[in-house]
């Protein structure tokens, strides 16, 4: 099981999400803040090597306006070395990565501009993880979205839309339960019928499920995964003490993540840590992974 957390590290003194305002953007403005990003993501992936963090979810802010329509500069040709040299180090140390759009990437909508931009984000994504020359067990992922007054419609339009996008995205998209609409089961119906892979998250598996224990959930997520694929990816999360339901805890709570971990124990997957404090709770739950006796 390799295990990490996402887009930001809190210990290298730099990050890789740097952008600006729409308002400033110039050509000169994005090379330099992409120069800047990749730099800090190689301090980032040095750091989580030499730490045996090998599963790491890259900030999808690493090319700023990428998707946007103002950014007509070739970023593809002037970085494809650079992007090419990081996903060396990648593969070198054998890590995993992961991308995740946000909230607002939703290929479901009944906006079809909306839709429009939830492809094009999808484009912009897949392009970055095939020019790390990264293998098909790089994931990007997202969530149904929205129910629209007929979930049932919703999720047969997400269907049609998944299977109108480009081949490199499909090898890599993966969608996840959410905490609100769609439980791990109507994710299974999208998945049988789409043939797209379920990164099961248990946070939310916690507030909104079927009554499945984790184990038969995580059971039935690893069908879903091919071998070209890789092992199921998880993200897991604990509730933050007095905070709305669905908030994610500052810190990891050991004595939780270890009953999860023995909730699944003989089952293989990557685990992706969404905790506040970053790589400080990876490292802790990455001692405890490794001196629990599990089968």
């Amino acid at each position: 099981m390799k295990i990490g957390y996402p887009c930001i590290n809190r210990s290298i003194g730099c990050t890789p999400n740097r952008t600006f305002r729409l308002a400033s953007y110039s050509k000169e403005r994005l090379i330099e803040t992409i120069e800047m990003n990749l730099e800090s993501l190689e301090m980032m992936i040095e750091y989580n090597i030499e730490r045996g963090l090998l599963f790491l979810r890259i900030t999808s802010s690493i090319i700023p306006f990428a998707s946007h329509p103002v950014c007509r500069y070739d970023w593809k040709r002037h970085f494809k070395a650079h992007l090419r040299s990081i996903g060396k180090m990648i593969k070198k140390a054998k890590m995993r990565i992961s991308m995740h759009p946000d909230q607002f990437t939703l290929i479901n909508s009944k906006d079809v501009h909306v839709y429009k931009r939830a492809v094009r984000e999808l484009e912009y994504h897949a392009d970055i993880l095939d020019l790390m020359g990264l293998n098909r067990d790089a994931k990007i992922q997202i969530h149904v979205g929205g129910v629209y007054d007929d979930k049932l419609a919703s999720m047969k339009r997400f269907i049609a839309r998944y299977r109108k996008l480009s081949k490199k995205v499909r090898k890599r998209l993966v969608i996840e339960n959410d905490e609100r609409l769609y439980s791990l089961f109507d994710c299974l119906v999208i998945s049988k019928a789409a043939k797209i892979p379920i990164l099961f998250d248990s946070f939310h598996h916690s507030i909104l499920n079927n009554d499945e224990n984790y184990y038969d959930a995580l059971k039935s997520v690893s069908k879903t995964w091919k071998r070209l694929d890789g092992l199921p990816m998880v993200d897991y999360s604990s509730q933050r003490p007095e905070g709305r339901v669905g908030a994610h805890t500052e810190s990891i709570d050991l004595e939780n993540f270890k009953k999860f971990l023995k909730s699944v124990d003989g089952i293989d997957f990557d685990l992706m840590l969404e905790i506040k404090d970053k790589e400080e709770s990876a490292l802790k739950a990455l001692h405890l992974s490794r001196h629990l006796h599990l089968k």
